[in-house]
């Protein structure tokens, strides 16, 4: 397979590698993107995260949390352009979707969009959808949504960058005050930032934890260090805790407090309130999560059009 330059671009955005590193990572994995970031981590040339460099398309996310606080859901709804996803007509209509996520019952997005619109019982949301891509002149996508309830707390919110990334926090507290959603809005604030995997290491997969501690091997084994096996050992299973500290919430550094880790901060919270508060669960949204942008070279699209 021909490894081209936006290939070798799109690897060193993803990695943080040099440019000759990535373009020797895709010649050796024949063009496969995946392989090719796990050949840069063994040779311990790229981080253990991909970069967010191929999040690009353009929308928002946006959430609806009960007044209670007991119910709550979050969506995401692209479009082709930045200028679109600013647009007043496009956000309301995003507002109106995630109200209605809220009191769906349906169980996945395709079911979502085949039912009746709140407001025109006479229109699915699907042709809802249509009306206002006519109106607004740009394709757009209900792309996806969730819901989350809270049986023994509530659910806190948080949107960042006008709706580049939303969050949900579901809480186990036994109060519902504003000290306890101002934690909870801060721990929406932390995985907004940091983007943790997980609430806590008993979620880690065994097969996640097995897979990461293959490439750190892989990386000492590389590294050749001549130190004996068994320091060796030691020395790949304290990068691997460091590594699950870093997917794991409660294990992460809090942002607003870099002599705490979050556990502590919701274990000092706790004594404030006079009563526990604990995370059981959280979803994060980030607009474009997965999807590759349609890079067009202006210039080329000008003349293009002249030519039409």
């Amino acid at each position: 397979m021909a490894i081209t330059a936006a290939m070798v671009k799109d690897l060193r955005e993803m990695t943080g590698a040099g440019m000759m590193d990535c373009k020797k990572a895709l010649a050796e994995t024949d063009g496969d993107m995946d392989k090719a970031v796990e050949f840069l981590r063994e040779k311990g040339l790229a981080a253990a995260e991909k970069k967010a460099g191929r999040i690009a398309a353009e929308g928002i996310c946006a959430v609806s949390v009960s007044e209670n606080g007991k119910t709550a859901a979050i969506v995401e709804v692209n479009s082709e352009t930045d200028f679109v996803a600013k647009n007043d007509t496009f956000r309301t209509f995003v507002t109106a979707v995630v109200n209605q996520a809220a009191k769906t019952s349906a169980a996945d997005i395709d079911a979502f969009l085949a039912e009746k619109w709140e407001l025109d019982a006479s229109k699915t949301v699907k042709e809802e959808l249509s009306s206002q891509i006519a109106v607004i002149g740009e394709n757009m996508n209900i792309r996806r949504f969730q819901k989350v309830a809270a049986e023994n707390g509530f659910v806190e919110s948080y949107i960042h960058g006008g709706g580049r990334i939303g969050v949900l926090v579901e809480t186990e507290c036994a109060v519902y005050n504003d000290a306890a959603r101002e934690a909870a809005k801060n721990i929406a604030m932390q995985i907004a930032a940091i983007y943790p995997k997980y609430v806590q290491r008993t979620e880690i997969p065994q097969d996640y934890i097995e897979h990461e501690r293959e490439i750190l091997k892989a990386q000492a084994m590389n590294e050749n260090t001549g130190k004996p096996e068994n320091i060796i050992e030691k020395m790949i299973e304290g990068r691997l805790n460091k590594e699950l500290k870093e997917v794991c919430l409660v294990d992460q550094v809090y942002v607003k407090d870099g002599d705490l880790t979050v556990q502590k901060y919701l274990d000092n919270v706790s004594k404030e309130l006079g009563t526990s508060i604990a995370i059981k669960s959280f979803v994060r949204y980030e607009t474009g999560e997965g999807l590759a942008k349609k890079e067009e070279n202006f210039a080329d699209e000008v003349a293009k059009q002249m030519g039409n």
